[in-house]
């Protein structure tokens, strides 16, 4: 549920287009609304200003169809993560209005509207081109969520010139999302070149001592560069709900 449909209930209410009983029927699932096998939380944009949005991975396509059925009737976005291609394909023939960004393994409906006069942008880096999914989630969730977003690809310290004739696009960004495996040390020296929030997401990109990501994100918390933050291993949506939360300040 959105300010704006709250705003509008109460505002047909008071013009007498709306009755208190049909108002308390559009409201009467807030805060959440128990579907025995989730509780959807419809009270979420409403604190936060962010929608909720649905992990996709390990849940039934008939669970995920419910769940989108109930936020498409009470949000003007549906995300939903980790979707593979069956599942991506089944939810785009049950609600051809929605798209599914196979890379970024997303399936969404709507998007916010950007209600602000003057927003920043926010960049998404990807070191190497295995990185890719996690950036595209990133930039994916940003995006509809209502930020401008620019992506920068391979761009991994192995060819530092790469990244370097990039530090001009980089100082445009409110806000940076550098993505790397292996070692993980492009935020740092991301962090190291230019002055913006830089939000560091590990990727599970990697060799054997490499640990599944483990190795990244150790490096990553590690880093000798001040004010760096880091998300979980893979953690694509995270990283981009933090720099959409910064970007809106």
């Amino acid at each position: 549920m959105t300010p704006d449909k709250i705003k509008k209930i109460l505002e047909d209410v008071s013009a007498g287009r709306l009755s208190p009983d049909e108002a308390f029927l559009n409201l009467k699932d807030l805060p959440y609304e128990d579907l025995g096998f989730a509780r959807l939380d419809h009270h979420r944009e409403l604190r936060t200003g962010v929608p909720e949005i649905v992990f996709g991975e390990k849940k039934e396509i008939g669970q995920i169809v419910k769940i989108v059925e109930r936020l498409r009737e009470r949000s003007d976005v549906v995300i939903v993560t980790r979707i593979d291609e069956e599942k991506g394909r089944e939810l785009a023939k049950k609600f051809p209005e929605g798209e599914f960004y196979s890379v970024a393994r997303i399936f969404a409906m709507g998007k916010k509207k950007d209600r602000e006069e003057k927003k920043g942008k926010i960049v998404v880096l990807a070191a190497g081109t295995a990185d890719l999914p996690v950036a595209e989630e990133a930039g994916c969730t940003a995006r509809l969520l209502g930020s401008p977003v620019e992506a920068i690809y391979d761009v991994g310290i192995a060819g530092l010139h790469r990244l370097l004739a990039e530090v001009p696009r980089l100082r445009e960004a409110s806000v940076i999302i550098a993505i790397a495996g292996m070692e993980g040390a492009l935020p740092s020296v991301v962090a190291g070149l230019v002055g913006r929030p830089v939000i560091a997401v590990p990727t599970s990109v990697g060799y054997g001592t490499g640990l599944q990501g483990i190795s990244a994100l150790l490096s990553m918390l590690n880093s000798c560069v001040p004010g760096i933050t880091v998300v979980n291993i893979d953690n694509g949506v995270g990283a981009a709900v933090a720099a959409h939360l910064m970007n809106r300040v």
